[in-house]
């Protein structure tokens, strides 16, 4: 992960400076929730597209607590593009990796946007700080996977609360630039 690239770093697009350690805390302990994790996958994704369309991609409100990148890949079966934002952990200085966590807020089912990555991993695209990067998706197991899981946690202790809640082994992808 890159040197400010955390959470609250303020590094992603749209971002307005770093949050407050305690402002970070109190959001940390809130999307732990069961309740977050109801209401959250239906507003939080709405609210990023839209605005990340308004702006031309130079805003996405959600990356004021974390790094986030907007998704696009085919659909697994429609083939259709699905627009997807999501929190990531960059992977260096030079932006060519991120990691993605398919956490779905600590729901039961895998999100289907990592569906889509599994099948078409090499069609996916991310926006990027306003900027359209073409990556290859890739699947994280075994001892790669467990390391970046460890760096995860640290990034956002929330995501072991996300794993308590489900019986799947949430999924984490390595994107790289094609």
């Amino acid at each position: 992960m890159a040197p400010g690239s955390g959470p609250g770093s303020g590094s992603g697009p749209g971002s307005e400076g770093p949050a407050s350690g305690r402002a970070l805390r109190l959001v940390q302990k809130v999307s732990s929730t069961r309740a977050f994790a109801k209401v959250a996958p239906h507003l939080v994704p709405l609210l990023d597209r839209t605005v990340h369309r308004i702006t031309r991609g130079r805003v996405l409100p959600s990356a004021r607590m974390l790094p986030g990148l907007v998704l696009t890949v085919p659909g697994a079966r429609s083939g259709r593009p699905r627009v997807t934002p999501l929190a990531c952990m960059p992977e260096g200085e030079a932006e060519s990796t991120w990691i993605l966590v398919g956490s779905n807020f600590g729901r039961p089912g895998h999100p289907a946007w990592t569906a889509n990555l599994l099948a078409r991993p090499e069609e996916a695209v991310i926006s990027w700080r306003g900027r359209s990067i073409p990556v290859r998706a890739r699947l994280l197991e075994g001892a790669e996977r467990e390391e970046v899981w460890r760096v995860a946690l640290a990034f956002w202790p929330p995501y072991a609360a996300y794993q308590e809640r489900v019986e799947r082994r949430i999924r984490l992808f390595r994107l790289e630039r094609r």
